[in-house]
C-alpha cells in the first residue's frame, strides 16, 4: 500500500477550533471542511511543516501560536485513491489572532465546537484526528 504523511493542524482560541474550507483549486477533496493540512516533504519534521502550513493557509507566524498537544500519527484510508493511506501527523496549537487569511487552497474558515463536527462534510477521518487532540 502507498502512503503520503501529512500534518493536520487546528488552532483553537475561545474554546473553538478553526476549520478551513478546501477550495476547487486543489487537488484532492475539494469542497470538504479540513483542518490546516500539507504533505511533509522529504525528511523534513512534522512539527516544522504544521507552523509552515499554518503561515502559509491562514496568514498565522510562527511568533503567534503556541503548541497545545501532538498526538501520535494515525493511519487514514484514503477515498479517492486505491491501495493507498494518509499518515496523519495531529497538532493543536492556541493563538490569540483574529485575523485569518486564506490562500487558493481554501475558500472559507469557521470557528467551531468540536459537536459541530459531525454536521460538515469533512476530509475522512477529521473528527477523529480532533477528537484525538482533546
Amino acid at each position: 500500500m502507498n502512503s503520503t504523511r501529512i500534518v493536520t493542524c487546528f488552532l483553537t482560541k475561545n474554546n473553538k477550533y478553526l476549520i478551513l474550507k478546501r477550495s476547487d483549486k486543489v487537488k484532492t477533496m475539494k469542497g470538504l471542511w479540513a483542518g490546516i493540512s500539507g504533505i511533509i516533504e522529504g525528511s523534513e519534521e512534522p512539527i516544522y511543516r504544521a507552523k509552515r502550513e499554518i503561515l502559509e493557509e491562514t496568514g498565522i507566524s510562527e511568533d503567534k501560536i503556541g503548541l497545545v498537544k501532538a498526538t501520535p500519527q494515525m493511519r487514514v484510508d484514503s477515498p479517492q485513491y486505491a491501495n493507498h493511506e494518509w499518515i496523519v501527523y495531529p497538532f493543536l496549537f492556541v493563538t490569540q489572532e483574529s485575523v485569518i487569511k486564506l490562500n487558493w487552497e481554501n475558500s472559507e474558515c469557521m470557528w467551531i465546537s468540536p459537536s459541530e463536527i459531525s454536521q460538515l462534510k469533512i476530509v475522512p477521518s477529521l473528527d477523529k484526528v480532533l477528537a484525538s487532540l482533546l
